[in-house]
């Protein structure tokens, strides 16, 4: 199974407009386009009755405590964790491709709408739900896709991994408001080919300036 994007080349750094979050010109950061990105696919197994897409970054600081904090740096030896950006599932594998802004064109504030999906496929929760929960303005449940937002400060360059998997069921076992652990969890035993799609991101200064 292949899977591949219009939008960037793979492992290169994401574009901003596909991001949740840009430099703000003064050390700092802003919101941005927030874009899902194009992606296409192909030799999906004859036997898939339906896809499951994942985006998640594996390079989010485990400690919140120096995150965004000017005139310091996160250590890159700082334990990391998973943060998923974008859970899709039940998605039928044709027509073979998801357009750009399909299904996200801005960063919505306590976040876009789900489960549901046009098509009959389903949105999870992304993991601003949780980043968000103790914002007053900001906390909500936040479906579908919101892109990169790494820390200002961090001194890694984060990695965004987009996998696709041909799923031997018309419809995975989550219901509700399931997040991307719930939807790994059913995955077991039920996968029949995967393919990935990545690319990089980072919101630090001293990292965006040529060398």
């Amino acid at each position: 199974m292949k899977l591949w994007s219009d939008s960037w080349t793979n492992g290169d750094r994401i574009p901003a407009r596909h991001a949740a979050g840009k430099p703000d010109g003064a050390g700092g950061a802003a919101f941005s386009d927030n874009i899902n990105p194009h992606l296409a696919w192909g030799e999906v197994p004859a036997e898939a009755q339906s896809l499951v897409l994942i985006c998640h970054d594996f390079d989010v600081p485990s400690r919140a405590g120096d995150v965004n904090q000017s005139g310091r740096e996160i250590p890159a030896d700082l334990p990391r964790v998973d943060f998923f950006h974008w859970v899709l599932i039940d998605l039928p594998p044709r027509p073979t491709v998801i357009a750009e802004g399909q299904y996200s064109q801005g960063f919505t504030p306590r976040g876009k709408p789900g489960p549901d999906v046009p098509g009959g496929a389903r949105h999870g929760l992304n993991d601003y739900t949780a980043w968000f929960a103790g914002n007053p303005e900001m906390a909500g449940s936040y479906f579908g896709y919101d892109g990169p937002f790494p820390p200002f400060n961090d001194s890694l360059v984060h990695h965004y991994v987009f996998t696709l998997y041909a799923v031997s069921l018309p419809r995975l076992p989550v219901e509700g408001a399931f997040t991307g652990a719930d939807v790994r969890s059913k995955l077991a035993g039920r996968v029949l080919a995967e393919a990935t799609f990545s690319g990089t991101y980072t919101l630090n200064q001293r990292l965006l300036m040529p060398a």
